[in-house]
């Protein structure tokens, strides 16, 4: 899209299609930090026609392994397998079952890495490097981070398990090293880059790994971070855009953000659609919440309906995260709506770290 906009004059905000490959393909992410040195989990890629070879790679790892659907597959694409028949059942979903379409045609077969996952989000403008926050996604569908993975149940920002100092390693030895590769290689990325770290425990103690990359906002972190957002977005996208971004000031408010997302019964399987929902205005007039909506349609008599699987996102701010917890949580039960769920349980790991620098 990006490409086609400035083909014809408009100025757009966002990588080309070429740096978008950082996201659409896991395989070329790994490759880009093999060679550059940027610190991840070992892994191997296999296509169609290479099965067997996949097979004999899990059977030699063995498990915990973590298998990829190598393209876009709405967030569903991975498999963190406990046990090797679970891996190749993953295989064969992606490649003999065809399960994730053209998105599964390869899979990235990598090493389990145990710790904490959290995001850092930068503006880029191929040179600059701005950060913005962090965040922590929860993208298991179950309280406790159990069940299979979503597109995002909700998320919390800051991070705490993102000190500064592992802040700094991560823009550092991951995040400045992947802006200066895809630049010599002729892909220079423009826009907001979403490193999605594993922090794990290593010989001198906790170091950030990259799991993946984003090149957008991301949902539900989106509604997290600019949340917390203290001066205008537009500038600081116009500036990603023209190559000035070491000239415009970004601002954060220094309270915390937590958005909670309302599903579907039935998600991340087959939704159930068409219930209506009520209570919203209710919800919405509560201080410092913002609903946003992402499967909703208004029916025959304006009442609103179920129209997919994550539904709504609410989110708020406070003081602290525990605040922002309490708030959003307030919000979401005056939402009426039997058809939907939520986890209960955003921001669970966060604030096992009450008390520790943010950012």
């Amino acid at each position: 899209l990006v490409d086609l906009l400035e083909a014809d004059g408009i100025a757009a905000f966002g990588p080309t299609a070429a740096a978008a490959a950082l996201e659409g393909s896991k395989g070329f992410t790994k490759a880009l930090c093999r060679r550059h040195g940027i610190p991840t989990a070992d892994y191997a890629r296999f296509s169609a026609d290479e099965v067997a070879a996949a097979h004999a790679y899990i059977d030699a790892r063995g498990a915990p392994i973590v298998i990829k659907a190598d393209g876009l597959a709405a967030g569903k694409g991975v498999t963190i397998a406990h046990g090797v028949a679970a891996a190749h059942a993953a295989v064969n979903e992606a490649l003999v079952g065809d399960r994730f379409g053209t998105a599964g045609r390869a899979v990235v077969i990598e090493a389990f890495l145990d710790g904490e996952e959290a995001s850092l989000f930068v503006l880029t403008d191929g040179e600059t490097i701005v950060p913005l926050a962090t965040a922590q996604d929860h993208k298991a569908v179950g309280e406790g981070d159990t069940g299979p993975n979503t597109g995002g149940m909700g998320a919390c920002s800051p991070a705490p398990v993102l000190t500064p100092a592992l802040t700094d390693r991560a823009l550092a030895e991951i995040v400045a090293p992947t802006v200066r590769a895809m630049a010599a290689e002729g892909r220079r990325f423009r826009g907001v880059l979403y490193a999605g770290l594993m922090i794990v425990e290593g010989p001198d103690g906790p170091a950030p790994m990259l799991l993946e990359y984003n090149v957008r906002f991301g949902d539900p972190e989106c509604q997290a971070i600019l949340a917390r957002l203290g001066s205008d977005l537009v500038p600081a996208l116009c500036a990603t855009r023209d190559g000035t971004l070491e000239a415009v000031p970004v601002r954060w408010h220094p309270d915390a953000s937590l958005c909670v997302v309302l599903a579907a019964r039935g998600y991340p399987g087959r939704p159930e659609l068409g219930a209506e929902i009520r209570g919203l205005g209710d919800a919405a007039a509560m201080p410092g919440i913002a609903i946003d909506h992402a499967a909703t349609l208004r029916g025959p008599s304006g009442e609103l309906l179920v129209n997919g699987g994550r539904v709504l996102a609410v989110t708020a701010r406070g003081t602290d995260l525990a605040e922002a917890q309490r708030r959003a949580y307030q919000a979401v039960d005056l939402i009426d709506c039997p058809a939907v769920f939520c986890r209960r349980d955003i921001g669970w790991r966060a604030l096992a770290h009450r008390g520790a620098p943010t950012t």
